[in-house]
């Protein structure tokens, strides 16, 4: 997918002005990378494809997920919990526990006039404490499937829909979670590297 395919992605489904907040946002993640490493250097050109719309990509996945809140585990940069952020008007909290990674954040959704929906945790998931069960979980590259099904169960309930991008280990790491853990599971194939893998979960609970 090039950058240029990457933006009419965006823009067919979610329209103009939603497009506009993402090109907001990458201005925002350029300048903050001067003073952080938020992602590598090489991959600003190709920040729709490599970054917006691989985090865009579950948000359809996420159709059927009941009314509440999205929770995105170890949001770092803002992928993919702030782009979601940006594109529906779902409520997300962002769980991230380094300091500056969560300034970073919050400055970004006041710059960006998101606060009515968006919000950021500081601490690792296993201390946060929902106000109410998570609708939808999504963590990208943070953990292998069973640890975070275990740090993260207690903001879930059976109707949770987990989103859960894995790249080229997402079968494997099913297999090995099967060990211990039961649910609906299937992969989808990624938009944006067709060799890679989002895990799918459903009705998650420990054997």
């Amino acid at each position: 997918m090039t950058e240029n395919e990457a933006r009419d992605w965006i823009l067919n489904r979610f329209g103009v002005p939603r497009g506009t907040l993402l090109e907001r946002f990458g201005g925002i993640l350029r300048e903050e990378s001067t003073r952080q490493n938020l992602i590598s250097a090489a991959s600003f050109e190709t920040l729709w494809a490599r970054h917006f719309v691989d985090s865009a990509q579950l948000i359809p996945l996420a159709a059927e997920a009941e009314a509440g809140v999205w929770l995105d585990i170890g949001t770092g940069a803002g992928m993919p919990g702030l782009i979601v952020a940006l594109l529906i008007d779902r409520p997300v909290v962002m769980v991230e526990p380094r300091i500056r990674r969560v300034e970073f954040l919050r400055d970004a959704i006041q710059a960006l006039g998101i606060a009515d929906r968006a919000n950021v945790a500081h601490c690792k998931v296993e201390a946060y404490v929902p106000e109410r069960k998570a609708a939808i979980v999504s963590a990208r590259a943070v953990a292998a499937l069973p640890d975070l099904f275990r740090t993260a169960a207690h903001c879930t309930d059976s109707s949770t829909i987990w989103l859960l991008p894995k790249g080229r280990s997402a079968q494997s790491e099913v297999e090995a979670a099967r060990a211990k853990w039961q649910g609906a599971f299937h992969v989808e194939p990624s938009i944006t590297q067709p060799e890679s893998g989002i895990v799918v979960a459903r009705k998650v609970r420990p054997r």
